[in-house]
C-alpha cells in the first residue's frame, strides 16, 4: 500500500490485510463487509477503490475502533466503521476477513459463517490467515462452500471462494450458562469473542467468593465479559447499584441480557473504550479481574478506571494469579494493599488513596 490510499504509512497493514488489499485490485463491489486486524487498512482501501460502494468494517471491540477511526482521521463518506455485536449490511458483493492463525477457533467460525450468510450468490468472500502451512481454515471454508481457491504467500494465505448457493443451516455460537451464586442460580448467555465463552472463569469465581457487597452501595465491575461478577453482586445486594463497564460490543450484550433474564434492575451496563463511567468518584466497590496479556498494560488501565471511579477511601478488589506486578505498582492508585490466597488465585484489595 503506498501513501496515496493510506494516510499514515508508519502503521502499515498486517501481512494478512495486506495480502488481502492486493486482491481487491482484482475485483469489483458495491457492498462490502470487512473485518480488520489493524487499523481498517482494507476496508479503507475498497472505500477508495470503489467511491460508489457501502463499506462497512465491523470492530467487536470499541478500543480498537476508536484506534482505526484516529488513524484513518477523515473517513471516505462510503466507509462506516462500526463497533458491534455483528455485522449490519446484508445482500453485499464481498466479505474481507483477515484472520490470525492465533484467533479464536469459534469466533473465526462465526465470522465466517456472519459474513458467507450475508453475501448475495455469486458474492465473493476473501479470507486470509498468517499459517503458511494452513490447513484449519482451508477445512472451514469448505464447509461454506465447497470450491475454495487457495493463494500462498510468503507471508500466508489467501482464500477465495464465490458463493453458490444459501447455507443449509445456520448455526447458533451462542450459549446459555447457569451458574451458583450462594443460594441463588443466576442466567447468562455468552457468544464468542467474550472472554470465558461458555463457561464461568475460575478467576471470576474466585472473585465473587471474596468480595462482599453491603446494601445501597455503588459497585463498579471494570471489564465485566458476559457479566458473571456483576451478576453476583447485583442479586446478593438488591438495594445496591451495578455498573458493569467493558469495551467489548458482545460482553456489554450479553450482560445487559443477563441482567433481564434474572430480573436484575439494579444492574446497568456501560459501553467504554477507556473506563470510564458515570458520576466518577462516587462509586463505594470497585471489582475486576484483568487478562495477563498486553505486559500489564491492561491491568494498569483498569486500575486507573478503579481509581477514577471510586469515592475517596473507596475500595478495590482485584483477582490475579500473578501478584508481583501489583504488588510493585498498587500504590500508585491504593493505599492498605492486602494480598489473600484463594484456591491458587491471589485476590488483591486496596483503598483508594486521596492522589
Amino acid at each position: 500500500m503506498n501513501e496515496a490510499t493510506w494516510p499514515h504509512a508508519d502503521i502499515p497493514p498486517r501481512p494478512t490485510e495486506a495480502l488481502l488489499i492486493e486482491q481487491l485490485a482484482t475485483l469489483d463491489a458495491q457492498r462490502v463487509l470487512c473485518t480488520s486486524l489493524g487499523r481498517a487498512q482494507a476496508a479503507f482501501v475498497a472505500a477508495r477503490q470503489w467511491p460508489t460502494a457501502e463499506v462497512e468494517c465491523l470492530y467487536l471491540d470499541l478500543y480498537r475502533a476508536e484506534l482505526a477511526r484516529a488513524a484513518i482521521g477523515e473517513c471516505p463518506p462510503n466507509l462506516t466503521i462500526r463497533c458491534d455485536v455483528d455485522f449490519h449490511t446484508t445482500d453485499v458483493d464481498l466479505a474481507v476477513l483477515p484472520l490470525s492463525s492465533t484467533g479464536e477457533a469459534e469466533l473465526t467460525r462465526e465470522l465466517l459463517q456472519s459474513a458467507f450468510v450475508r453475501l448475495k450468490l455469486g458474492g465473493t468472500l476473501l479470507a486470509s490467515t498468517d499459517n503458511v502451512r494452513d490447513s484449519w481454515l482451508l477445512d472451514e471454508l469448505a464447509k461454506l462452500e465447497r470450491r475454495v481457491e487457495r493463494i500462498v504467500a510468503e507471508t500466508g494465505v489467501v482464500y477465495r471462494l464465490v458463493k453458490r448457493q444459501p447455507l443449509k443451516r445456520v448455526r447458533d455460537f451462542s450459549c446459555e450458562v447457569v451458574f451458583r451464586d450462594g443460594e441463588r442460580l443466576l442466567r447468562a448467555v455468552t457468544r464468542p469473542g467474550v472472554f470465558s465463552h461458555r463457561h464461568v472463569d475460575p478467576g471470576a469465581r474466585r472473585l465473587m467468593e471474596a468480595m462482599t457487597v453491603s446494601a445501597g452501595e455503588r459497585v463498579i465491575d471494570i471489564g465485566c465479559g458476559w457479566g458473571a461478577v456483576a451478576l453476583a453482586a447485583a442479586a446478593r445486594s438488591p438495594d445496591a447499584q451495578v455498573l458493569a463497564i467493558d469495551s467489548h460490543a458482545r460482553a456489554i450484550a450479553c450482560t445487559s441480557h443477563a441482567a433481564e433474564l434474572n430480573g436484575l434492575t439494579n444492574l446497568q451496563v456501560l459501553h467504554t473504550a477507556r473506563g470510564d463511567c458515570d458520576q466518577p468518584g462516587s462509586y463505594d466497590l470497585a471489582l475486576a479481574n484483568p487478562p495477563y496479556y498486553g505486559n500489564f498494560r491492561i491491568a494498569e488501565l483498569f486500575l486507573d478506571a478503579a481509581h477514577r471511579a471510586l469515592r475517596p477511601q473507596g475500595r478495590i478488589v482485584v483477582v490475579t494469579k500473578l501478584v508481583e506486578w501489583y504488588e510493585e505498582h498498587m500504590s500508585r492508585w491504593f493505599n492498605d494493599i492486602e494480598v489473600s490466597e484463594q484456591r491458587g488465585y491471589q485476590i488483591v484489595a486496596g483503598v483508594r488513596n486521596a492522589k
